[in-house]
């Protein structure tokens, strides 16, 4: 019998879709396997993130998440003044004391964040201190000793003085603190600080002056004048809530003169958004309402890049590491705060890994 050649259509179909099924399948399957081995694992300085500690310890998936990919943790808004000391006298240390447990069950580095933020002081201690800077700087130095004190030894480092300067500029932003003590209340809490813990790293935090020149050259003077007076400052931190357009060119800039003082480079609050803002609560300018795929290779390209430049240009002895606010698009900051949609995060709000994690990744792995 003569078989002839027949066309089944049906079955080349069939074949295509197998083909297409495991080549998803195996594309999943890599990336699972990359997202397995944890950004923590690939990087030889601390990766953390800073985080809600009631939201994380109460969310099985998030938990996961952090564990396997983080080796530092951050407070979000728990270990703030206003957190810390509500009322006078009336000290809270609970949820401090949860994320210590949480981090010492982890093998976690613990952050402090932050001793003295204008944003943070609770009402009582500006009322207090508004009729009297005298009891003001001697609160300031008893909260410190007694707050770092406690923690001596446990927190490794701390964001001493949080936006002392205006959001642009070089001028000192004329806050409570400042306008009842004057610039010295940023040199003292340092002081006070280190004479709690001579071995934590002590930072001065701020936002902008990635890509804020003459922010940055402001805060350089006042490290300088900090280094003639003998003030125990051990570290910059830049807040890195950048944009998508700030080019590399300008962040590079920014960690090279502060690499140059030869103190430790904290990435403290890294995120990267796609529309822009005026710094200001619900200044939030929606630009964009849908995130495109050409937009999420985009900011994993960032995210590569941002890492690169971090470890390339700052020396490795003064890595203190790269920390996340919040590391899902689900629990960012940004959408509340401006009033905006955005997606900064390097996982999704399904809490999926996004192209920003691989480039993340690819970036500590190169």
């Amino acid at each position: 019998m003569i078989y002839k050649k027949q066309n089944f259509p049906e079955i080349k179909v069939i074949q295509v879709v197998l083909i297409l099924f495991l080549c998803t399948a195996c594309k999943n399957s890599n990336q699972k396997t990359i997202e397995a081995a944890g950004l923590k694992n690939v990087s030889e300085f601390p990766i953390g993130t800073a985080v809600n500690i009631n939201r994380l310890i109460n969310d099985d998936r998030l938990m996961a998440l952090q564990v396997s990919n983080f080796n530092s943790i951050t407070a979000t808004n728990d270990m703030k003044m206003q957190s810390i000391l509500p009322a006078e006298n009336q000290f809270n240390w609970k949820k401090a004391d949860t994320i210590l447990s949480f981090a010492n069950k982890h093998n976690q580095r613990v952050f402090g964040h932050n001793l003295i933020w204008h944003s943070s002081t609770p009402k009582w201690v500006e009322e207090k201190g508004a009729k009297d800077s005298l009891w003001l700087d001697t609160f300031m130095k008893e909260y410190i000793h007694k707050y770092v004190g406690r923690y001596k030894g446990k927190v490794a480092g701390w964001d001493v003085v949080n936006e002392a300067f205006e959001s642009s500029g070089d001028a000192y932003r004329k806050t409570f603190w400042y306008n009842n003590l004057g610039k010295e209340y940023i040199a003292n809490a340092f002081r006070y600080a280190h004479e709690a813990d001579p071995d934590a790293v002590l930072f001065y935090n701020d936002f902008n002056i990635e890509r804020d020149t003459t922010k940055l050259h402001a805060l350089l003077k006042m490290v300088d004048e900090f280094k003639a007076k003998g003030v125990p400052i051990s570290g910059i931190g830049f807040q890195m809530n950048i944009r998508m357009d700030i080019p590399d060119e300008i962040i590079a800039y920014s960690l090279k003169k502060a690499a140059e003082t030869g103190l430790q480079i904290h990435l403290s609050e890294v995120d990267i958004i796609f529309n822009t803002h005026n710094d200001e609560r619900l200044g939030g300018i929606e630009n964009y309402s849908v995130l495109t795929d050409e937009m999420k290779q985009a900011q994993g390209e960032k995210y590569k890049n941002l890492i690169k430049m971090y470890k390339e240009i700052v020396p490795k002895k003064q890595q203190f590491g790269i920390t996340l606010w919040d590391f899902t698009d689900r629990d960012t900051w940004i959408i509340g705060f401006f009033n905006m949609k955005d997606w900064p995060s390097i996982y999704d709000d399904k809490l999926q890994p996004k192209p920003a994690y691989f480039g993340f990744l690819e970036g500590l792995k190169d």
